[in-house]
């Protein structure tokens, strides 16, 4: 195809783009019918133009990024890191509330929101791939690797944790795994690793015995989370419920497109659990077809890592390719009732605003790595 002409990068990452795109289309026009009768007298078309739009200006940010050479980013993100942590302490205080959490800012002007962490996301993963590149011969023992990785890791999870915790734990361990490919010795790995499970073993216990007590107001939330997934509260898993008839009533081949009955009984039918309804409308044919489709994004990331001989573009690809990967996992697990509800939305499917640029944006910088390969050019980032 001629349009292939002008995208550069990994072509298989480009098609995936495209085809969970126009799923997306599809799956949101039929989720918001419920949503659209609520707020907009039954004008679902009104949800489908704002997502192709959205969408659409995401492909034009992928192709805006997928331009600039990778290398930029290593500036990018210093910059980035520090500019993330008073945007993240600006949302806990004066965020707008969503799910029980201050985790949104509102843009003046444009009556659009975004996540902070979303940016914290992207620019502390380019900042742990640079540290894994330009101080690879300082990072030999503990201390180095607490000072130069662990500190800037730890300080934005602890800023993002407390109005998303899922988000943080996942970027947590996307960042150790990161740094285990940097070369960082399985042994200072495990030790950072005991002393998290000690950590968090406290945190669950400060959460059991004393919600009310923890910043931000999330505790009773995240122990009511904790129970209901345990006990099997029927009450509080409403949605798990409803997500688990959508996918049985499904089957195989799906009750067709724009004919799910269940998105009328989920809240959050085309974001959260979107993945519900692509089973219940398309079938569990179509909803192993994506779990794959994320496999074959996981596979080409690695395949960045293996073919690329520069270590800051293969860490920041393979890092942004986790996190894109490891989110959409824990969406459908969820979905599937396999974990507790997170608010974890599916990437480059679920219904959104930024969220879905930033997914982009991330995407973009990935095709840009992938676009170096054949570059034999050296890889130059500044040391300081």
């Amino acid at each position: 195809m001629k349009l292939f002409s002008y995208l550069k990068g990994d072509k298989v990452i480009w098609a995936i783009m495209f085809l969970l795109s126009l799923l997306s289309i599809l799956v949101v026009y039929s989720a918001v019918v419920t949503l659209a009768h609520k707020f907009k007298q039954g004008n679902s078309e009104y949800y489908l133009v704002k997502h192709f739009v959205i969408i659409a200006l995401g492909f034009g940010l992928a192709y805006v990024f997928h331009k600039i050479r990778y290398t930029v980013f290593s500036k990018v993100a210093q910059i980035g890191f520090i500019l993330s942590i008073p945007l993240l302490v600006y949302t806990l205080m004066k965020g707008e509330s969503a799910g029980g959490a201050s985790r949104w800012i509102e843009i003046p002007g444009l009556g659009l929101t975004f996540q902070s962490s979303d940016i914290a996301k992207i620019m502390l993963l380019i900042y742990v791939a640079r540290v894994l590149t330009v101080k690879a011969k300082e990072l030999v023992d503990f201390k180095s690797v607490i000072k130069h990785l662990m500190i800037p890791i730890g300080i934005i999870c602890v800023l993002i944790l407390p109005a998303n915790f899922s988000t943080a734990a996942l970027l947590f361990l996307n960042c150790l795994l990161l740094m285990f490919l940097g070369g960082i010795h399985i042994k200072i790995i495990l030790k950072i690793f005991a002393i998290c499970i000690v950590t968090a073993s406290l945190f669950l216990s400060w959460i059991w015995f004393a919600p009310e007590s923890i910043p931000g107001g999330r505790g009773p939330t995240w122990k009511k989370r904790i129970e209901s997934f345990i006990n099997g509260d029927p009450t509080s898993n409403y949605q798990s419920d409803q997500a688990k008839i959508a996918i049985a009533t499904g089957g195989v081949i799906g009750k067709g497109p724009g004919n799910s009955t269940q998105r009328a009984f989920l809240p959050q039918a085309s974001s959260d659990f979107i993945y519900a309804i692509i089973i219940e409308e398309y079938g569990l044919f179509i909803g192993f077809a994506m779990l794959f489709l994320y496999m074959i994004l996981l596979y080409r990331g690695v395949k960045i890592l293996r073919d690329n001989e520069k270590p800051f573009g293969s860490f920041v690809a393979i890092g942004l390719t986790f996190s894109l990967v490891f989110q959409a996992l824990v969406n459908m697990a969820v979905a599937v009732n396999l974990f507790p509800v997170t608010g974890q939305p599916l990437p480059l499917v679920s219904m959104g605003g930024t969220s879905i640029w930033f997914t982009m944006i991330a995407m973009g910088i990935i095709l840009s790595v992938s676009k170096s390969i054949e570059d034999k050019t050296e890889e130059k980032l500044e040391t300081a």
